[in-house]
């Protein structure tokens, strides 16, 4: 049977959420602070885990992505990375053999990576994700190259005057 008041008042049939904008905002705070504490009970190891996994995410996001931005992606990644599992970077670069100076450099974008810094995160990304989750080891790679290539097109105004000065063609085609 229909409760007639509820006919009569068709206010009561909102949802009491959407009542009033205090009694939401009271809504969403008590809602992040139960996401907080639950987030707070989650294993700083599990945490580690959902932050490699969303690494992976967002590095395929890219490399898949038709892009053109000209903010290197490479570092950012790196960045979240180390910061993800080691509580200071000098440890990172200790585990893979680096100078700690180097590695905030590339982190800062003020260096170019080695080619054996690259191969030597691929190796420690493989350790890494093993128990992860899926990861191709060629994805640091891959993103590195891409940053390059959108790097090289984009400032082709600045390097194509210069260079060009440098190319003769004697024989045409």
């Amino acid at each position: 049977m229909i409760n007639e008041s509820l006919i009569l008042d068709p206010e009561s049939l909102l949802d009491s959420r959407e009542s009033s904008h205090l009694d939401g905002e009271k809504e969403l705070k008590a809602l992040s602070k139960a996401r907080a504490l639950r987030k707070g009970k989650l294993a700083s190891q599990d945490i580690r885990r959902a932050r490699l996994l969303q690494l992976k995410l967002k590095m395929e996001e890219f490399l898949s992505s038709n892009s053109n931005s000209t903010k290197s992606q490479f570092p950012v990644f790196l960045e979240f990375y180390v910061d993800t599992i080691y509580p200071k970077r000098k440890l990172f670069a200790q585990d893979i053999d680096v100078n700690p100076i180097s590695l905030s450099q590339v982190i800062n974008n003020h260096r170019e990576p080695k080619e054996e810094f690259i191969l030597r995160l691929i190796i420690h990304s493989e350790k890494v994700y093993k128990n992860v989750c899926l990861f191709q080891s060629n994805t640091w790679l891959e993103v590195y190259l891409k940053d390059k290539f959108m790097e090289t097109i984009s400032s082709e105004k600045k390097w194509r005057k210069e260079e060009g000065k440098h190319v003769r063609v004697f024989e045409l085609v």
